[in-house]
């Protein structure tokens, strides 16, 4: 009888334990919270008073998200900490392909010609950084902090960038080319001779941004948001 009483409790104990809820991305996370009526903390994590694992994996599935419980024994992606990434740059490493920074802090730092593919970068602050030549190719820059970052030379191609802060930012020279530049605000932003070749410029705030020499060959955008841009 106790040792039945004591699976039912620690049952019990595990089900509180496993309301809080990871998901592999900032924007999967944020839209379950509102389709599960859960509290979204800002990042990739999701409070749910009582997970119904199959409204999650339904949720999931419409989302082509995958999750897991916090602490599970396998993370969904493993996080690399901001004083880990600086350590290992200083000391000539330059290769952090597929990289979950989500929310990371790294405003200001200097991370020039580094690999960054497919990072996963989210909502992090990079502004003022030093991002001249770095390889973003398919890396989720979606709600980033990219103000004043220098961005020049940098690749860019098919990254998703979008609602990222690029006020002031240099990209001069930078290939957007099929990047996901929607709702981004490029307020004084430097583009001159950037490659923006079918990149999704719709909604993009260009005001007084400077697209001189732009190649925006096949990009979509709205004709009237461009008025203010100098060209």
């Amino acid at each position: 009888m106790k040792n039945i009483i004591s699976i039912i409790w620690n049952n019990s104990l595990k089900r509180d334990k496993e309301s809080v809820l990871l998901f592999d991305s900032t924007a999967a996370a944020s839209e379950i919270a509102l389709m599960l009526n859960g509290q979204w903390d800002g990042c990739n994590g999701v409070i749910i008073a009582k997970c119904d694992e199959v409204a999650v994996n339904t949720a999931s599935l419409l989302l082509e998200s995958t999750w897991c419980y916090q602490g599970a024994s396998k993370a969904v992606l493993d996080r690399v900490t901001t004083d880990e990434i600086l350590r290992r740059y200083a000391i000539g490493e330059r290769h952090f392909i597929n990289a979950n920074l989500r929310c990371a802090v790294l405003a200001s730092v200097k991370l020039s010609e580094i690999n960054l593919s497919y990072a996963k970068l989210s909502w992090a602050d990079l502004s003022q950084a030093n991002l001249s030549k770095a390889d973003l190719i398919a890396a989720d820059l979606s709600q980033a902090n990219l103000s004043g970052a220098d961005l020049i030379s940098a690749y860019l191609m098919r990254a998703n960038l979008k609602g990222a802060d690029l006020q002031q930012a240099s990209l001069r020279g930078a290939n957007l080319s099929s990047a996901n530049l929607s709702e981004v605000n490029l307020t004084g932003a430097d583009l001159r001779g950037a490659n923006l070749a079918l990149a999704d410029l719709r909604g993009a705030n260009f005001h007084l941004c400077n697209l001189t020499g732009a190649n925006l060959t096949g990009a979509k955008l709205i004709e009237s948001d461009l008025a203010f841009a100098i060209q």
